[in-house]
C-alpha cells in the first residue's frame, strides 16, 4: 500500500529526495500548483537563493511541465478538470511514485487566513484525509495556531513520514 500526501508540485522539483522513497508513495497535487509552475519557471524571481540551484530548481520545473503536457498525461489531467474535486488517473513517475492531480476547488473556508494554493492544500488534506507534506514554515505555523485539524510532515522528516508505522490517518500502529 502507498503512503499518499498532499504536496504543492513546485516541492517535487526542489526536493529531488521525494522522487526516491524507501516505499511506494502517491502525491495528490492540487491543479493550481501545478499551473503555478509556468510562473515560476518564466518569473525573473529566483526559487532558490543561490543562482545555480535557482538555475537547477527552474531546469526541473521546466521538466515537470514536459512532463504534464506530455499528450498522455495531459489527457489523464484533463479529465480531472472536468468537476471540483475529480481526480485524475494516477501519472507514474516510476516504481514508487506516481502523482495525482486533483482539481481542488478553493472555498474561502480558511481564505483570510491562507492563500489559496494553501486553502487548496488544507481542503484536500481533509476531504482526501491524507497528510500534508511542506517546506513552508509559516504555513506550518498558521495551521498549528489555528488549531486546523490537518497531519502536517516538514519535507525534512520525509522518511520518518513514510515508514511502517505512521498510517495517514495520523494514527501510530505497532
Amino acid at each position: 500500500m502507498s503512503r499518499r500526501f498532499v504536496i504543492e508540485a513546485v516541492m517535487i522539483a526542489i526536493y529531488g529526495q521525494l522522487l526516491l522513497p524507501k516505499s511506494p508513495v502517491e502525491y495528490r497535487l492540487p491543479y493550481t500548483s501545478v499551473m503555478e509552475l509556468y510562473d515560476m519557471k518564466d518569473s525573473p524571481e529566483p526559487v532558490m537563493p543561490e543562482p545555480e540551484d535557482d538555475a537547477y530548481v527552474k531546469t526541473k520545473i521546466g521538466e515537470m511541465i514536459s512532463y504534464f503536457e506530455d499528450p498522455f498525461n495531459k489527457k489523464k489531467i484533463e479529465r480531472a478538470l472536468m468537476a471540483p474535486w475529480r481526480e485524475s488517473p494516477p501519472l507514474p513517475i516510476n516504481d514508487h511514485v506516481s502523482l495525482v492531480i486533483v482539481n481542488a476547488a478553493e472555498n474561502m473556508q480558511y481564505g483570510e487566513l491562507f492563500d489559496p494554493i494553501e486553502t487548496e492544500i488544507i481542503l484536500m488534506s481533509l476531504r482526501l484525509q491524507c497528510p500534508v507534506l511542506t517546506d513552508q514554515i509559516e504555513f506550518q505555523d498558521k495551521v498549528v495556531q489555528n488549531a486546523i485539524p490537518v497531519q502536517l510532515f516538514d519535507i525534512d522528516d520525509f522518511e520518518f513520514a513514510v515508514e511502517e508505522g505512521i498510517n495517514t490517518t495520523g494514527e501510530y500502529t505497532e
